[in-house]
C-alpha cells in the first residue's frame, strides 16, 4: 500500500502543502509549467529553492498579475477565502489580507463555473477542488453567521485560492497514494491581527474544518494552520494520526515564508506499508419508496464526496414490496459525512453500519507511448498478481476523435501498431 504522511508539526498553508507534494515528483519544473499553463487569467506559479534551519526545501508563490497575497502573519496563504458579509466595508478582508480598491468579489456559484466550465483537469479534481472550496465557504459562513450564498471572495484571494486548492489537488492525483495520515495539526497559538480586529488563533474558520481532528498549540506565536491548509488536509485525509510504519520513499519539504525558531515547513513521507489490510466502513440501508433517478443521484453524490464504493442490491421488503440495498463504502474518517448525505438525499430513516477489514493490490499509473500518443495505464500488482489495464478517459477521447471503439482501440494500443 501507497501510504502519503504529511507531518503538520508547523501548521499547513495551500502554498506550503503544494510545493512539499512538489518535491515527490521526479520533475517538479514540468509540473509547475503544467500548473503554469492551467489557463487561470493572470496567475503565476513560481518554485525557488528556500532553507529553514538549514533544510533545503522548496518555496511556491502564486501571483495575480504580479501581485501576491500577502498575510499580515504566518506565511502567505493564496488559498485562503476572504469572505465578506454583504453591507461590509468590501476592501477589508479576513485574516489581515488588505487589497487595493476596485477589485471585484465573487461567490461560491462563480468559483463553480471557473473551476467546472474552464480549469483543463480530470472530472476528479474538479471533484475535489469543489469539495474544500464547500468546506471553506461552509467555515466561513459559521464564522460571519450568513449564509454560504452571500459570502464573497475578493477577486486576487479567489484566483490565487483556485491556483493553490487546484495544485494541491493535481498533486495528489498524480501522487496517487492509497492512503493519506496526517500527523496532529499545530495550529499555533495567540492572536491575528485582521481587518475587522483582533482574533484568536486558530482563526473561527480554520478551528471550524478542524473539528473532531487532533491539534494542539504551543510556544509558537501567530497561525501556523490557515483556512485552506486545514480544508486540503481534511478532504484528503483517511485518518489523523503518528506515522505509521512504512518504508519511506520520497521525501518533500515545502517552506514558508517567515522564519521561527522551528523550521517552518510541511514535510511530507511517501512509502510503502507491508501491511495491505485497511479498514472501511460499510454503510447500508433499504429503500422502496424512490425513483431510479433520485437513487442514482444520491450515488453520484456520494462518490462525488468520497465513497470508495456505492451500489445497489434488488431485495423483497415487508408488504412483498420490491426495493433496493444501498450499500456505500467508505474510509472511516468519511463515515459521519456520508451517513448526513445518505440520509439528506434517501428516504431511508435508518442506516446500518459494518466495519470492515480489505486487502488491496497495489496501485499505480503509468503512462506509455502507443500509436495514438501518450496513454494512462494503470498497473495493480500485489500477492503474486499483476494486472493492467488502460484509463478509460485516455481511451475513450481517442476513440472520439478517430471514429473508433473504444476495445480497437486498447487492442491496437497494446499490440502498437
Amino acid at each position: 500500500m501507497k501510504i502519503l504522511y504529511i507531518d503538520c508539526g508547523m501548521g499547513a498553508a495551500g502554498d506550503m502543502l503544494t510545493a512539499a507534494l512538489l518535491e515527490l515528483l521526479p520533475d517538479p519544473d514540468q509540473f509547475v509549467r503544467k500548473l503554469n499553463a492551467l489557463g487561470l487569467p493572470g496567475v503565476e506559479f513560481k518554485k525557488e529553492p528556500s532553507v529553514k534551519c538549514g533544510i533545503t526545501g522548496t518555496h511556491i508563490s502564486v501571483t495575480v498579475h504580479g501581485e501576491e497575497e500577502e498575510s499580515c502573519d504566518h506565511n502567505p496563504d493564496h488559498g485562503t477565502l476572504h469572505a465578506h458579509e454583504h453591507g461590509h466595508d468590501p476592501h477589508e478582508a479576513e485574516h489581515g489580507h488588505h487589497h487595493e480598491h476596485g477589485h471585484h468579489h465573487s461567490g461560491l456559484h462563480d468559483i463553480e463555473h471557473i473551476v467546472r466550465e474552464h480549469l483543463p483537469v480530470s472530472e476528479k479534481v474538479k471533484e475535489d477542488v469543489m469539495a474544500v472550496y464547500r468546506l471553506i465557504a461552509e467555515a466561513e459562513s459559521q464564522a460571519h453567521g450568513v449564509p454560504v450564498t452571500e459570502i464573497h471572495f475578493h477577486e486576487v484571494g479567489t484566483m490565487d485560492a483556485v491556483a493553490d486548492i487546484t495544485a494541491v489537488c493535481m498533486l495528489m492525483e498524480e501522487i496517487a497514494p492509497d492512503q493519506v495520515v496526517v500527523s496532529p495539526i499545530h495550529v499555533g497559538s495567540g492572536q491575528v491581527k485582521c481587518a475587522h480586529g483582533i482574533l484568536p488563533v486558530p482563526a473561527p474558520a480554520t478551528a471550524y474544518i478542524l473539528r473532531g481532528v487532533p491539534v494542539y498549540g504551543g510556544s509558537i506565536r501567530g497561525e501556523l494552520c490557515t483556512p485552506t491548509g486545514a480544508a486540503l488536509l481534511r478532504h484528503f485525509a483517511a485518518k489523523f494520526g503518528d506515522m505509521p510504519v512504512m518504508a519511506t520513499q520520497r521525501i518533500g519539504y515545502g517552506m514558508g515564508k517567515k522564519d521561527f525558531e522551528a523550521a517552518n515547513c510541511v514535510r511530507v513521507l511517501l512509502g510503502e506499508a507491508a501491511d495491505k489490510r485497511d479498514t472501511v466502513a460499510e454503510l447500508t440501508c433499504n429503500i422502496d419508496d424512490m425513483t431510479a433517478e433520485s437513487i442514482g443521484f444520491a450515488m453520484e453524490t456520494l462518490f462525488a464526496a468520497g465513497a470508495l464504493e456505492v451500489y445497489t442490491v434488488p431485495v423483497g421488503m415487508k408488504k412483498s414490496r420490491p426495493g433496493v440495498l444501498l450499500c456505500t463504502m467508505c474510509r472511516e474518517a468519511d463515515k459521519d459525512e456520508m451517513v448526513r448525505l445518505i440520509f439528506k438525499h434517501t428516504t431511508t430513516i435508518g442506516i446500518r453500519e459494518q466495519v470492515s477489514n480489505r486487502y488491496t493490490l497495489k496501485r499505480s499509473v503509468e503512462t506509455v507511448g502507443t500509436p495514438f500518443g501518450q496513454i494512462r495505464k494503470k498497473v495493480s500488482a500485489g500477492y503474486g498478481t499483476r494486472r493492467e489495464k488502460y484509463e478509460y478517459e485516455d481511451l475513450a477521447r481517442i476513440a472520439r476523435q478517430r471514429g473508433m471503439s473504444i476495445e480497437e482501440v486498447a487492442a491496437q494500443s497494446k499490440a502498437g501498431k
